[in-house]
């Protein structure tokens, strides 16, 4: 059992997040670890994740139940109904659900044509979160997903009379979009309903079709300064129409819509990584433990048994401290100095503070509006 004093560990959450890798088409911006679907059979896999599983269950006996389950790739909505039920049924054996525990399942606008969303909630599915991406015809074929402005309005008529919390997420800071574009594209997809959305700037990362593009100089990013133009407007209409920030790229209309299983990283918690390529963080022995899995299918079902990297006091306060800063509830530097025996020197966060882009409160500090826009920045300048 992690002692209740660490500054980690699963008292500040525990969730299991299951990658299913396999995409009908992989975007051009993707940087997962995915791979298409061709016609693979999902047996193998699915009984890989199972024993995956049940091997985390014998070693972490003293974990409380669990109060999350993430569905993510990938599409895990390409996965049968019935094989998401027996994961959540074979987690809550195992390890068991905390009353109102969040379940999670990612989901392409295609798929939910493709299944009725009433069979993912008979299942035990709880939360959809809805790759839609944009809602500009155009945009989406820049994107490079299957599904159109419509497909995406549908699937949304078909998820919300069966699940009231729901997620859409959608791509902005694509090059070339204008002001006017996104303000018209974001206020569409609010009046959509959403108690949640996230939503994300491009980035053009190398390994992916749109890197390999820009390396080519077929494809330019948008400028920072721009970004962050789009980023303030962004605040300024989700404010106005009620689904406020709760973190630098996360939006609700209130604490009972915030994704649970994402708070338990930025907070802090535990979680468990299931799937080709998952990462996890657990606590044993008062130890913060990383595992990641084998990125490839075939090799994760093969051998399952990745072994596991004791992260150090300084990188553990550095992750904590980097992943605390994003929610807007702020983070408790007290926590690092349980693992580093030091707080951030106090000139910095008074600098920071007087430049306005944190509150500062005893131990305690947040990113301002303006903060949000130099997360990483200010990471680096208070990180031990």
């Amino acid at each position: 059992m992690t002692p209740p004093t660490l500054p980690f560990g699963p008292h500040y959450g525990f969730g299991l997040y299951l990658h299913w890798p396999y995409c009908t088409r992989i975007c051009p911006y993707c940087d997962f670890n995915v791979y298409a679907a061709k016609d693979r059979d999902p047996g193998a896999l699915i009984a890989a994740m199972s024993a995956d599983i049940q091997r985390h269950a014998d070693r972490l006996k003293g974990h409380p139940p669990l109060t999350s389950l993430y569905f993510g790739g990938g599409t895990p909505s390409l996965m049968p109904p019935a094989e998401i039920e027996a994961m959540i049924a074979l987690a809550d054996r195992l390890f068991g659900l905390a009353p109102g525990a969040e379940i999670t399942l990612e989901a392409n606008p295609n798929d939910v044509s493709a299944t009725s969303p009433s069979d993912w909630a008979a299942a035990g599915v709880t939360r959809l979160s809805l790759g839609i991406q944009s809602l500009d015809d155009d945009a989406l074929r820049f994107l490079g997903r299957e599904h159109d402005s419509a497909g995406a309005r549908t699937a949304v008529q078909r998820i919300a009379p069966v699940f009231d919390n729901f997620s859409i997420d959608l791509i902005y800071a694509r090059p070339g979009q204008t002001e006017a574009e996104w303000q018209a594209e974001l206020t569409a997809a609010l009046q959509l309903g959403a108690p949640h959305l996230s939503l994300y700037e491009l980035t053009i990362e190398e390994r992916t079709a749109f890197g390999r593009r820009a390396t080519r100089g077929e494809l330019s990013p948008m400028l920072d300064d721009d970004q962050a133009d789009l980023y303030e407007l962004t605040q300024d209409i989700t404010a106005a129409h009620g689904l406020p920030a709760y973190e630098v790229s996360n939006h609700a209309s209130g604490p009972a819509y915030q994704s649970q299983h994402n708070l338990i990283y930025w907070r802090g918690g535990d979680w468990i990584g299931i799937g080709p390529g998952a990462h996890g963080r657990i606590s044993l022995d008062g130890q913060r433990i990383a595992t990641i899995a084998a990125r490839k299918p075939a090799v994760y079902i093969a051998e399952n048994t990745p072994p596991d990297e004791h992260l150090s006091a300084l990188d553990a306060a550095r992750e904590l401290l980097a992943l605390g800063l994003r929610p807007l509830e702020g983070f408790d530097l007290a926590r690092l100095a349980q693992l580093t025996g030091a707080m951030p020197p106090s000139d910095k966060i008074e600098d920071l503070v007087s430049a306005g882009l944190v509150t500062h409160s005893g131990s305690h500090i947040a990113l301002t509006a303006s903060g949000r826009l130099l997360a990483d920045r200010i990471t680096m300048e208070l990180a031990p």
